[in-house]
C-alpha cells in the first residue's frame, strides 16, 4: 500500500504523516503548494510519480467565516478538488478516503446525526463540503467519506485560541448553546489509517459515508472550561449564540452518531478529555 496524502500542512495532514511514519507505511505527502487538487493534470502527474495505490484527502478550505465572502475559493478546494481526485481515482481504480464535516447538517435534529440523515448546510463552507461529498459519490464507488467535527491539534484551532485568550484576558465568553464532539487530529489520522488497511483488502465492500467524532458531546463553553481548567487567572463565561454573531451560521447540534464506524471497522469514539 502506497498512500498519497493531500493537505499535508493542515492539522490532520500533519497528524497523518506522523501516524504513517510510526506505522512504517509508505506514503507521499503533498501541501497545497505542491499539489493543486483541483487541477486534473497535477493530480494525474502526482499519482503517477508517487505510484499511489490509495489517496487520503485531508486538503480543505476551513476558514468558515471567510468562506462567506470568498465562496469561489471554498468551492474550488472543497468541491472541485474532491471531484478531481475522485475522477483520477476512478481512472486509476484506486480508493479515495475523504474528510468531511458536521457542517453538512443544519443542527436542528434533537439527537445525534446518522450518516443517512438529510443534509441541509447553513453556510458556504458547509455547502461546499456537501458538494464535495456528492462529487465523489457521483463518480467513484470505492470511497470512504469520513465526517468529523470540532477538530483540534496543531497550531491553529479552538484549543490554541482559548489558551492564547487566557493569556490576554481575565474573562473569556464562549457560546453555550452549540453542541458537538471535540475530535483530535491524531485520532482522525489513526481512524483513517485503520480504514486504509481495511479498504486495501480486495474483498472490502463497505464503501460509503461514516461519522467519527470525540466523546462525550459538550458545548463550546464546556470545552473551553476543560481547556482552561486549573487556570485561576481566567474566568470562562457562557453566552448564547445570539451574543456572538458570526458571518457564517453554525449548526447548533453537531453531535454525530458513530455506531456505524464501530460496527464496520471496530473504531471506537475517542475520549477527547484524555487527548486534550
Amino acid at each position: 500500500m502506497k498512500l498519497l496524502i493531500t493537505g499535508a500542512a493542515g492539522q490532520v495532514g500533519e497528524a497523518l504523516q506522523t501516524a504513517a511514519e510510526e506505522r512504517g507505511l509508505s506514503f507521499s505527502a503533498m501541501t497545497r503548494q505542491q499539489l493543486d487538487i483541483s487541477s486534473r493534470a497535477d493530480v494525474e502527474r502526482v499519482v503517477t510519480e508517487t505510484g499511489a495505490t490509495l489517496i487520503i484527502n485531508a486538503a480543505a478550505y476551513t476558514a468558515v467565516d471567510l468562506a462567506e465572502e470568498d465562496a469561489d475559493a471554498a468551492y474550488t478546494v472543497n468541491r472541485d478538488g474532491p471531484k478531481t481526485l475522485a475522477d483520477v481515482a476512478a481512472k486509476e481504480n484506486i480508493p479515495l478516503l475523504h474528510i468531511s464535516t458536521d457542517f453538512v447538517f443544519d443542527g436542528e435534529k434533537t439527537g445525534a446525526y446518522l450518516e443517512t440523515d438529510p443534509c441541509n448546510p447553513l453556510s458556504v463552507y458547509g455547502k461546499s463540503k456537501w458538494e464535495g461529498e456528492k462529487a465523489i459519490t457521483d463518480v467513484l464507488s470505492r470511497h470512504v467519506i469520513l465526517r468529523t467535527a470540532w477538530v483540534f491539534g496543531g497550531e491553529k484551532n479552538f484549543v490554541s485560541t482559548m489558551r492564547r485568550l487566557a493569556k490576554e484576558r481575565s474573562q473569556v465568553s464562549v457560546v453555550n448553546d452549540q453542541r458537538g464532539g471535540p475530535t483530535s487530529a491524531q485520532s482522525i489520522a489513526e481512524a483513517l489509517l485503520t480504514i486504509a488497511f481495511h479498504v486495501d483488502d480486495p474483498e472490502f465492500c463497505n464503501w460509503g459515508i461514516y461519522h467519527f467524532a470525540g466523546s462525550p458531546s459538550v458545548s463550546w463553553y464546556e470545552f473551553a472550561s476543560a481547556i482552561l481548567e486549573g487556570d485561576p487567572t481566567t474566568e470562562v463565561l457562557p453566552i448564547p449564540t445570539t451574543d456572538y454573531p458570526t458571518p457564517a451560521t453554525r449548526p447548533q447540534n453537531s453531535v454525530l452518531n458513530c455506531s456505524k464506524i464501530k460496527s464496520v471497522f471496530g473504531i471506537d469514539q475517542p475520549d477527547w478529555r484524555q487527548e486534550l
